[in-house]
């Protein structure tokens, strides 16, 4: 069977503003609009209906952007009669945060979670379904990054890609830290590895600059590709090429 495969814009929010980051580094920002909203906005009119969208300030530990996010949510239910459907990350933590913006979003994003409190995403996969909640795999050189990528952990991407898949996540996303925003271009081989590893709806991101960047995400069976400041910066197209 063909997999589909999805281009997801993505909307970065840091004190309020669309912004991207260099290798994760809050004090590397790119401001590439005042208002969330409008980014995404922006690519839902350009046909996006699937947004990844994090609050680095939460993801930080250093309060967070949930009214700018509930507005952008209801921007783009504005936009389209169909569904957008947002995914959210960052700092996402406990249960309460977590019901909480799944009644404003698509799908929670989780990520230091799976590390620390592996419980709390098995009991959401029960609660909502393997559909609405994802794992966030951030890796520094193959070892898993948490807590806003600030520290490195002891456990490989494909170990907790493999834990993961174990108590029914279905939905992973991975990000090569060391190239995030880099627009460096794609390291194939950590990718290839997660693929072996997690069988199911894969999604990655990290140093995508153009438009091989994404087909060689594709010819390595993933599902989609987040995609930042290539899409801000015009080098990858959008919507692709038919």
């Amino acid at each position: 069977m063909t997999r589909s495969f999805t281009i997801y814009p993505a909307v970065d929010v840091q004190g309020g503003r669309a912004v991207r980051l260099t290798e994760g580094d809050p004090t590397k920002e790119t401001v590439y609009y005042e208002d969330p909203c409008d980014a995404a906005a922006h690519w839902v009119r350009l046909g996006a209906r699937d947004l990844h969208v994090v609050d680095l300030d939460a993801a930080l530990g250093r309060g967070g952007n949930r009214e700018v996010i509930r507005a952008l949510t209801r921007r783009v239910a504005a936009e389209v009669p169909e569904t957008v459907r947002v995914e959210l990350g960052g700092g996402v933590r406990d249960l309460e945060t977590a019901r909480s913006w799944l009644s404003l979003v698509h799908r929670v994003v989780l990520g230091t979670a799976a590390i620390t409190d592996p419980e709390l995403v098995e009991r959401l996969l029960s609660e909502f379904g393997a559909d609405r909640v994802a794992v966030s795999v951030d890796a520094r050189g193959g070892m898993v990054a948490v807590r806003g990528w600030t520290d490195v952990t002891e456990v490989s991407a494909v170990t907790l890609a493999r834990r993961m898949a174990e108590i029914g996540v279905r939905h992973l996303v991975f990000t090569d830290v060391s190239r995030d925003g880099t627009m460096q271009g794609v390291d194939p081989a950590p990718v290839r590895e997660l693929r072996e590893a997690f069988t199911h709806t894969l999604v990655a991101g990290g140093g995508v600059a153009r438009d091989s960047d994404i087909e060689t995400y594709e010819g390595l069976g993933l599902d989609g590709v987040i995609v930042g400041r290539a899409l801000y910066e015009g080098t990858v197209r959008y919507p692709r090429a038919t």
